[in-house]
């Protein structure tokens, strides 16, 4: 585990606050906690939490609305949520859980190694994650006529593939291994069939 990864805790009971700051900082997590949602949302925009633990029930913004309102963010990274409940989860809830965007969830009171095993999966999920991140990002490029292809599902040159996307432009030219094998054997072919024609003229 990344020993800079972030992990932002959200309760209002300081029992329970301090204990999971004291558990998640001996993991080696860089550890940001607030009492209230409200405090919470508003560093959410600039840290951009990889990690959130938060209560369900507490004063200000409540669990539920924090990750339905990071879901909607336009964030290029994954939050994985962790919601605390104070109570057993009915049906009923677990659909309003799951509907906001609940990944998993913590029971109080909370043990060591129930937290360990949560954050195990957190980061497993995160990796994965940014695997698929990484292969979404590679350009799916032709091997033999190198066009590529466009979110449409169609090819195209790869100039109008970058152009479209970032603005820019292209100036062409020729490196010299291509320049050896495709160009210069042209011109002699061209400079060949004019001497033929020259002499055909001739004779």
């Amino acid at each position: 585990m990344d020993s800079k990864q972030k992990i932002h805790i959200v309760e209002d009971d300081p029992t329970t606050r301090r204990l999971l700051e004291n558990l998640t900082s001996l993991l080696g997590y860089e550890v940001y906690s607030y009492d209230n949602g409200d405090d919470a949302w508003d560093a959410f925009a600039v840290e951009d939490p990889q990690i959130v633990i938060s209560d369900w029930k507490m004063q200000g913004k409540d669990g539920l609305e924090l990750c339905r309102r990071l879901r909607e963010m336009n964030s290029e990274t994954y939050t994985y949520f962790i919601l605390v409940t104070a109570q057993r989860r009915s049906r009923g809830n677990l659909e309003q859980a799951i509907e906001a965007g609940i990944d998993d969830f913590l029971k109080k009171p909370i043990g060591s190694e129930e937290i360990w095993n949560r954050l195990r999966v957190a980061e497993r999920i995160l990796g994965f994650n940014r695997q698929v991140q990484t292969l979404e990002s590679l350009i799916p490029i032709c091997a033999y006529c190198k066009k590529v292809r466009n979110d449409g599902d169609l090819w195209e040159q790869i100039e109008q593939y970058v152009n479209e996307r970032t603005g820019a432009d292209f100036a062409h030219s020729i490196c010299p291994p291509c320049m050896d094998k495709h160009v210069r054997p042209q011109m002699e072919e061209y400079k060949q069939s004019l001497k033929d024609k020259k002499a055909s003229a001739e004779s």
